[in-house]
């Protein structure tokens, strides 16, 4: 196949959607297929908008994959006619993130639009593939396939679970672009009420993300450790990959990202591979990968409260942490591998392909034979 995956910025953005598609590219490439990567710049919402004006849609594809986060750039592109089938891939929706209703609402009626122009859907999650169904007025083709959760594999053993739950100091992990949706500020409400309320815990928080997406929300962030004098240690070390994450996976206790909104949450699993509880929020696909009281917690959104008291009772009773550290464990053992589910989806491609190859030939026919029966001019 010769296909075409279509982004915004550069496939090298450390986040869990530039993950996937990073990963798709690599997979689609080792079974022998031609991927072209589209890149269009990164702007402001608004000036995406524009794109319509003048973006088309490139020629010489068998089938164009979008990332959904293209929408507002390609409405009118792929109005247009185009030989080959266009799949959007769907990590989640702007218009399910936490903001003011009326903003929602705008990207609501446009990303409908967008769904609409499209001949079908890879999702990331089964939460996600509902919510976008619930907008859609015909369903159309789909495969849910689980995002890359093995890039280094299960990291850890039982003992080295139970070795590391002893350890005085109880290390939170934060992982994820430090932008507002992540929720950073609810953890670190969270570790203040924590520590007011156990302080003969020594609690430790690193933050790994890239510190540049929302730079505003950053120095908010660092001022509230600083002004409001956080009583734990606080670390920002900016993105991390590949040894330098994996030695912080390590080192941590539990893993914590309290997000307004996840489409599914790739780190969750990441995170388990190394033992790790993970703690989510109910919005969005979390529950998928964390099971309450068992692999981790998922609690309301935007609430330190519940989160702090998570944090005290993992800190707090060393074998339950272990219970809960194996638990995760077992749950990242249980995901399918990535080359499992990058197989569904070539293989869905090639449906989608040979699905619009038979409709142009039945419609190519279906005209010879309606030219064979009209009347004669003569």
């Amino acid at each position: 196949m010769k296909i075409g995956l279509l982004i915004y910025g550069s496939l090298d953005t450390l986040s869990g959607g530039y993950l996937y598609d990073r990963m798709l590219e690599d997979y689609l490439r080792a079974q022998g297929d031609t991927v072209e990567v589209i890149s269009l710049p990164w702007r402001n919402y608004a000036a995406h908008l524009t794109d319509n004006f003048r973006f088309r849609l490139p020629s010489g594809l068998d089938i164009l994959i979008q990332d959904e986060l293209n929408h507002p750039s390609l409405i009118r592109a792929n109005a247009d006619t185009h030989p080959y089938p266009v799949i959007s891939l769907v990590h989640h929706l702007r218009c399910s993130e936490r903001r003011p209703k009326w903003q929602n609402d705008l990207y609501r009626v446009v990303e409908k639009r967008y769904l609409n122009s499209v001949d079908g859907f890879i999702f990331n999650s089964e939460t996600t593939r509902s919510v976008v169904n619930g907008l859609m007025v015909n369903g159309k083709p789909s495969v849910v396939a689980y995002p890359p959760t093995d890039r280094f594999g299960a990291r850890v053993t039982e003992n080295g679970i139970a070795a590391r739950a002893k350890r005085d100091e109880f290390r939170i992990l934060f992982l994820g672009n430090v932008i507002e949706r992540k929720g950073l500020h609810t953890l670190l409400d969270a570790v203040a009420l924590a520590s007011q309320e156990e302080p003969s815990t020594r609690y430790h928080l690193d933050v790994i993300g890239s510190l540049k997406t929302d730079p505003r929300y950053v120095e908010r962030m660092k001022r509230r450790v600083e002004v409001n004098d956080i009583p734990i240690p606080v670390a920002f070390h900016g993105p991390l990959d590949n040894e330098p994450l994996v030695e912080k996976l390590r080192q941590a206790h539990v893993l914590v990202v309290p997000s307004s909104y996840e489409g599914f949450g790739i780190v969750y699993l990441e995170g388990m591979g190394f033992g790790l509880p993970a703690i989510g929020t109910t919005m969005g696909a979390a529950s998928e990968v964390i099971e309450d009281g068992k692999t981790g917690y998922v609690v309301e959104p935007e609430e330190p409260g519940p989160l702090a008291l998570c944090l005290i009772h993992l800190a707090s009773d060393r074998d339950l942490l272990t219970r809960m550290s194996v638990n995760a464990l077992e749950r990242f053992r249980l995901q399918p591998a990535w080359d499992e589910t990058a197989g569904k989806i070539r293989e869905f491609l090639f449906s989608v392909i040979a699905s619009r190859a038979a409709a142009q030939q039945s419609t190519h026919s279906e005209d010879i034979a309606s030219s064979g029966r009209a009347p004669s001019s003569q």
